[in-house]
């Protein structure tokens, strides 16, 4: 199966990574649109490199880097590309 299937089969979300996702994308977001636009971001994204412990999401179209822990598939945090 390849990598961003299994991501998106198996992907989680602890009650902080909401809030650090808001801060992080300077946006008011409930937990359904996190989670709706990281489907998304997943689903079509551009590159996913794994990198030690942890899977790097780019989607260069919607410019975020969501990074994902390899070992549980956990979502830690979502980045803005520059």
């Amino acid at each position: 199966m390849c990598e961003q299937k299994v991501i998106l089969k198996h992907i989680c979300y602890t009650p902080l990574v909401y809030e650090r996702i808001n801060k992080k994308l300077a946006a008011r977001l409930t937990h359904q649109q996190i989670e709706a636009l990281l489907i998304k971001t997943i689903e079509t994204a551009s590159q996913i490199e794994r990198r030690g412990k942890n899977f790097y999401v780019v989607n260069s179209e919607q410019q975020i880097q969501v990074t994902v822990n390899a070992n549980n598939y956990r979502v830690i945090t979502v980045d803005r590309l520059k």
